[in-house]
């Protein structure tokens, strides 16, 4: 069973102003920091979030409903936010995350989905054929992914600073 709209739309609602709470007013060297190597920062992520409202999840369910033969997908740029990004602050990102994401709830709410449009199928260029409950459910699951990942990089910065206490805490292990 695929998430409710009710749900999806409880749950999308909310991750804007999560990581507004979660960031906003932090230190720059929390903000850009990573978990090493080529990983990414809580200011990452957010591009990345507003990179895939931009581009991912409306443009693709548009596509499940849509009566066109090629249901394929557009590829999705997984790392488009480092341009995109460039010469915005923080305070940049999250409004622009709240702004896109508003407006995605509402074109969710004017699709009015019925139970029988979650079978609606499309086809992603690397998972083959998907259906419209399968990606509504994976926004959603998205969203909280990359919340944990911003708590987990947040955590990291004081993964040695727990001392014993670490053994407790999965986030920094």
């Amino acid at each position: 069973m695929s998430i409710a709209v009710s749900d999806a739309i409880n749950l999308l609602n909310r991750t804007p102003k999560l990581l507004r709470d979660m960031l906003e007013g932090l230190p720059d060297h929390l903000i850009q920091a990573n978990e090493g190597g080529e990983t990414w920062s809580p200011y990452d992520v957010v591009g990345h979030l507003i990179h895939g409202d931009k581009t991912d999840w409306i443009p693709r369910l548009r596509i499940c409903l849509s009566d066109t033969t090629d249901k394929t997908f557009q590829p999705f740029d997984r790392f488009a936010q480092f341009e995109d990004s460039k010469d915005k602050t923080l305070q940049d990102l999250l409004s622009a995350f709240e702004q896109i994401r508003t407006e995605n709830i509402t074109a969710l709410k004017e699709m009015k989905l019925r139970n029988e449009d979650y079978q609606r199928r499309a086809v992603h260029p690397a998972l083959g054929e998907v259906n419209l409950g399968q990606l509504l459910t994976t926004w959603v699951v998205h969203d909280l992914d990359h919340i944990y990942q911003v708590s987990r990089i947040l955590a990291h910065q004081f993964r040695d600073d727990v001392g014993p206490w670490k053994a407790y805490l999965r986030i920094v292990q």
